[in-house]
């Protein structure tokens, strides 16, 4: 009796437990997307256009997994097991940097890197991400630390930290994506524009940066 009673039992707790996992919704994945593309196609190529070394780019431990994350205050976090990235943030992040300068600067020498650059570049990015994930507002806040250095990394030619944010158009993971996507897109025109100074400068003094 103590037998049939012990097989009835395990019976219904591993039914229960089917019936857990098959009532756990699916989980969805997200990448970063680039700027969109200006109506009047590609943006005009600079003269001689530079090649730009995007890395090293790191990333607080916080950031580094695939669940997305959000702020829930000023030192709290929430972990989504349900909503995640595609990838990891940090490729993500510079894939989409990378695409951006492309766009914005109007060249196609751009290359990321997360170890040593062997390729010839005329500039070099560093970015160090302080934050990066939604708020409890419905914003995507992105906290940067960057400095533009010189084709050997030799010389420093600029460095600045910035914050930038957008507001998601909807509670949908999915919308602050989107939202993470411009903010990240605002730092790319920043970081473009620098560029641009740099290059007038060196056009106007004839020097070598």
């Amino acid at each position: 009796m103590r037998r049939h009673s012990k097989g009835w039992l395990l019976s219904i707790w591993v039914a229960a437990a089917l019936a857990g996992c098959a009532s756990t919704p699916p989980s969805s994945f997200y990448t970063l997307a680039p700027l969109p593309a200006p109506k009047g196609g590609q943006a005009s190529l600079l003269a001689q256009s530079p090649a730009i070394g995007v890395g090293p780019i790191s990333f607080p431990a916080f950031l580094e997994r695939d669940q997305m994350v959000s702020r829930s205050g000023d030192a709290g976090l929430t972990v989504n097991e349900l909503h995640r990235w595609g990838g990891s943030l940090e490729d993500d992040f510079r894939r989409v940097l990378g695409e951006n300068l492309t766009q914005l600067l109007g060249t196609s020498r751009v290359l990321s890197y997360s170890g040593e650059l062997r390729y010839p570049v005329d500039y070099r990015v560093a970015v160090d991400v302080l934050s990066f994930e939604g708020t409890a507002q419905g914003e995507a806040v992105l906290k940067v630390r960057w400095a533009l250095l010189g084709p050997d990394a030799d010389r420093v030619l600029l460095v600045r930290e910035g914050s930038y944010s957008a507001k998601a158009q909807s509670p949908d993971p999915a919308a602050m994506v989107e939202a993470m996507s411009r903010a990240l897109g605002a730092f790319s025109r920043d970081l473009a524009e620098a560029i641009r100074v740099q290059r007038r400068r060196k056009s106007a003094s004839g020097a070598e940066l």
